[in-house]
């Protein structure tokens, strides 16, 4: 998922990107095709055969901020003496930003301010 979501959508990138066996990328992204969080769909390059990619379904794109909170936490705490190999910034100002949590009118709620409300 972490590929798809920096844009990597053809089976060959996503191989060579994570390393693994062809088998074993196959079953993988079969099963987030299955679940919902990758779509396929047809290119063609000039000249060549017609082959499959996976973009990602809406659930998939739904994932980004969690996923990147996740990259943030894993940065701070389980590598906290290295520089994070990569960060996130605004497309425009190009300043860094981190995951959080905001209210109804965009204001950042620090996670001391958070109560969990069961819905009935």
């Amino acid at each position: 998922m972490r590929s798809a979501l920096f844009g990597v959508r053809r089976f060959d990138d996503f191989q060579v990107e994570l390393d693994i066996p062809r088998t074993v990328l196959s079953g993988r992204l079969r099963r987030l095709v299955e679940g919902g969080l990758l779509e396929k769909s047809l290119y063609q390059e000039t000249g060549k055969r017609r082959r499959t990619e996976y973009v990602l379904s809406l659930a998939g794109q739904a994932l980004q901020p969690t996923l990147m909170a996740l990259t943030q936490w894993s940065d701070k705490w389980l590598l906290p003496d290295r520089p994070a190999p990569l960060s996130l910034r605004h497309r425009t100002t190009r300043e860094e930003i981190e995951a959080g949590f905001l209210d109804p009118s965009g204001q950042r709620v620090h996670p001391d301010q958070i109560r969990i409300a069961y819905r009935r």
